[in-house]
């Protein structure tokens, strides 16, 4: 089972820049993270996904590379990065490192050569003599940006840029591109890495189908995975595609093509059960949830790096969602996401924040976790667009929250300060050995969590309980038995346990505000939860 070690991993995301600052210039670097591994092993992660580190422009958090081999002087250097993958290796963490191929910096140069039709690069760019007449429509920043073409003055040509102006879509559909893709794929691989999350793979594949008639452009897919596999056996593809689930089996294959994908849509129903108080938008998504391949993996989350997505929700749940949780439009990103820290939206509750992390990881699939999100450390909502969830890591209670020596007003962003989830209040060093802090629940969650394969192998049933206020979830694998349990209401709730269900065989692994076992009229607590093997 070596190979289909994503099944049952628990994935930490952490931006290099954000994390810890070593030699006191404000930004975060591969030392810094070096010296808080034990933060992330103590968790009881078993990976790490780091942003991007590579050198760039920085004007999207690094998503502009200008060059796909190297490391950012400000975070150090190829040996730096190298020093950080055995010393995770040491603790048992693998790692994953972000591939962004649908698009570079304008700065790199290969751009650069591409503008100045050097034969070599002519075509690894997306270009056009005349600007097409849909260039305003499928821009992916409303507000932001304002078209997908853009006219380069030396070539005398429009580029196609998906996202920014200053990151031009490589053009996937020319051999050598994906040529050098593999190559970029196999530099990483041979210095120690587990994998890659890749950025935005269905837009990856647009030129592919434009270019290609009649070519099916998902395929390509499969052959990043055999390439990948072929140079380590244990590589996987982690995908951000926010996909319909009709499209699933386009991008799994049989197995043979994306390993795990983000489950967006899943992400966004819970964030309206989480509205509504009530489990039924869960249910019902997970009750039509396709079936995928047995190698095959969904990723469960609940913030990321960028805005929460809800463009998949309708106009009027999208609607409940920003009255909960972003009522104010500078709390709000793109007119389809919140650009808010999970802590801050759940207003500061360490019970439902304690939940919300229990629903997460007890969903089909593997967890990611954002940063910080662990000790449920605020945002700072003055800072521009998706920045506001970006800031500095809180270790303790000294100037910068710990992050770095240097002044404040040198931090790459200032760490947030003067609130309840502020650093002074909300630090690593204050709730590592508090026994009620988020950060010890998060731990004894995660642990339960690695405990109970089953739900990284098995399927998640729903159980009905009677009530909608509790999502109630058993997964089966190999003759193993969880069932866990979720009561979203800020009231106490009581449940039916379901004819399947018999009370006398539950062992419980985690009970928060639960009194279910000895109790004739079982309840929930207000956000309680429970997590149970079934003793056979």
């Amino acid at each position: 089972m070596l190979n289909l070690w994503y099944k049952n991993a628990v994935i930490y995301c952490v931006d290099v820049e954000t994390f810890q600052d070593s030699d006191g210039d404000g930004i975060g670097d591969f030392r810094g993270l070096i010296s808080r591994l034990d933060h992330i092993e103590a968790l009881g992660a078993t990976c790490i996904w780091l942003l991007p580190f590579y050198p760039s422009p920085n004007r999207d958090n690094g998503y502009d590379v200008a060059d796909y081999y190297g490391v950012d002087p400000r975070y150090g250097t190829l040996g730096d990065f190298v020093e950080f993958t055995h010393a995770a290796h040491e603790r048992g963490l693998r790692v994953l490192v972000d591939l962004v191929v649908n698009h570079s910096s304008i700065d790199h140069p290969w751009f650069q050569a591409s503008r100045q039709r050097d034969p070599a690069f002519e075509d690894w760019y997306v270009w056009r003599k005349e600007k097409p007449a849909d260039a305003e429509e499928g821009v992916i920043f409303p507000g932001v940006q304002e078209s997908t073409w853009t006219y380069d003055r030396t070539r005398r040509e429009y580029y196609f840029h998906r996202f920014y102006k200053h990151q031009a879509d490589l053009n996937i559909a020319n051999p050598a591109v994906r040529e050098e893709i593999e190559r970029i794929i196999g530099f990483w691989l041979a210095l120690g890495v587990s994998g890659f999350r890749m950025d935005a793979v269905p837009f990856m594949l647009e030129e592919l189908s434009t270019a290609h008639s009649g070519w099916e452009p998902h395929r390509y897919l499969s052959e990043l995975q055999t390439f990948a596999s072929w140079r380590r056996a244990e590589a996987i593809l982690l995908a951000e595609a926010n996909i319909e689930m009709r499209e699933a089996d386009d991008y799994f294959g049989t197995g043979d093509r994306l390993h795990v994908i983000f489950n967006f849509p899943l992400n966004q129903k819970l964030f309206l059960g989480l509205a509504r108080k009530d489990a039924s938008p869960v249910v019902d998504f997970l009750k039509a949830l396709p079936d995928i391949p047995a190698v095959a993996q969904w990723a469960t989350f609940l913030r990321n790096h960028d805005e929460i997505d809800l463009g998949r929700l309708e106009e009027g749940e999208r609607e409940e969602v920003f009255a909960a949780f972003g009522p104010d439009k500078g709390m709000q990103l793109y007119e389809r996401g919140l650009r808010r820290r999970l802590a801050p939206m759940l207003g500061g509750d360490a019970k439902r924040l304690a939940m919300a992390f229990s629903i997460m990881l007890a969903l089909p699939g593997t967890p990611v976790i954002w940063y910080g999100d662990e000790i449920g450390m605020g945002e700072d909502l003055a800072l521009p667009e998706r920045h506001a969830v970006r800031t500095p890591m809180q270790w303790d209670a000294t100037p910068n929250g710990g992050f770095s020596s240097a002044e404040r007003g040198a931090c790459v962003r200032p760490p947030v300060t003067g609130d309840p989830l502020g650093f002074e209040r909300t630090n690593a060093e204050a709730q590592r050995l508090d026994p009620a802090s988020p950060l010890s629940t998060v731990r004894r969650l995660i642990r339960a969590r690695r405990e109970a394969v089953e739900i990284g192998w098995g399927e998640a049933e729903p159980l009905d309980l009677g009530t909608t206020a509790v999502l109630g979830l058993r997964s089966r694998w190999r003759g193993g038995e969880i069932v866990t349990l979720h009561n979203l209401s800020d009231a106490p709730a009581r449940i039916r346990w379901p004819k399947g269900v018999a009370r006398t065989k539950l062992h419980p692994l985690i009970e928060e505000g639960a009194a279910l076992l000895e109790d004739k009229s079982p309840e929930l607590g207000p956000y309680g939860f429970a997590w149970f093997r079934v003793k056979t």
